[in-house]
């Protein structure tokens, strides 16, 4: 079911005029020549479709005997290897795989769950949960009770689920009613009742919330976000705060994510790619806009100050383009 997966507002299309046997026969004579050809492989697969690389992986695989990702994995390396691979795995195997990166060694990378977790649909989840036990044979609630814990590990359990409402419809007396419950759950008592927050926040469709948000600055004079940093910490407070953005303006904070991931000394090349690759047939259009809006010059001028070569060249592809 790509089309799940699929927005109106991507960079990457159907390629037209597509044949799945000659892509996968020009990728192989790139990765079996003398020294790889990466201009092929680039300019391949990052202007075709995903459901599209499927089907080149496919007619690899019945051609050569070997799996692409295997055979690009054996041939490329580093950052661009990353990206490539990444762009071969259906959508909900590699959310499943970002995942368990995420939880994986020491230490949890609580911002990719957040991130993960906070931007996909309830139908997603639900795939990316089945991608998840496939992949691992645990499932990812077992995986996030064991690595995380508290109010915290509630709401990415509940996230994780894939509960939310996807309804666009938006009902007023549930945002009045929603609203004074998160009034009364926050700033209208002694100590925080942090369950409410989190099952209005991890259940309500993003339309629905938005509604709710605005019933909530009528009722207590604040914004929600104000109101949740004051009652609330650590990393509970971070997926929260996350939840609201998304409600509220989903493109810009995938934009704001980049933007870290971009910005210093170093750059964060697993949520580079993450978010280049998941939300490039999805909204990258509109997240491209949101940065430009954000740090007055384009993505596409910052993943090329920022990255170089192969990899550069296969972001900038699947950036489509500068503002």
């Amino acid at each position: 079911m790509a089309s799940l997966w699929v927005g109106p507002r991507g960079t990457v299309r159907d390629y037209p005029g597509f044949s799945p046997s000659a892509d996968a026969e020009a990728i192989q004579k790139a990765i079996r020549g003398l020294g790889t050809d990466e201009k092929t492989l680039i300019s391949i697969l990052t202007e075709r479709s995903s459901a599209q690389r499927q089907r080149i992986a496919k007619d690899y695989e019945a051609a050569s005997g070997k799996k692409l990702k295997d055979d690009l994995k054996g041939d490329l390396s580093g950052h661009f290897e990353h990206l490539m691979v990444a762009l071969v795995t259906p959508p909900a195997v590699f959310d499943a795989k970002q995942l368990k990166k995420s939880m994986k060694g020491t230490g949890t990378d609580e911002d990719a769950l957040i991130e993960i977790l906070t931007t996909r649909t309830s139908r997603q989840m639900k795939e990316v949960s089945q991608a998840y036990y496939t992949a691992y044979k645990k499932s990812l609630g077992d995986d996030i009770s064991s690595e995380t814990s508290g109010d915290f590990r509630k709401a990415l359990l509940t996230l994780a689920d894939g509960r939310r409402d996807e309804s666009l419809k938006v009902d007023e007396q549930l945002a009045k009613k929603d609203a004074q419950i998160l009034y009364n759950a926050g700033e209208n008592r002694w100590g925080t009742d942090e369950d409410k927050f989190t099952e209005i926040l991890c259940l309500r469709s993003f339309p629905q919330l938005k509604r709710t948000f605005d019933e909530y600055r009528n009722f207590s004079q604040k914004d929600i976000e104000e109101s949740i940093k004051g009652e609330l910490s650590g990393h509970f407070e971070d997926l929260l705060l996350a939840i609201v953005h998304c409600a509220r303006n989903m493109p810009a904070f995938l934009a704001e994510r980049l933007h870290q991931a971009l910005k210093g000394a170093g750059t964060d090349e697993f949520t580079l790619n993450r978010i280049m690759v998941s939300r490039s047939e999805i909204d990258l259009l509109d997240i491209r806009a949101e940065f430009k809006k954000r740090c007055g010059y384009s993505l596409h001028s910052a993943i090329k100050s920022d990255t170089s070569g192969d990899y550069e060249a296969a972001l900038l592809k699947l950036c489509g383009g500068d503002d």
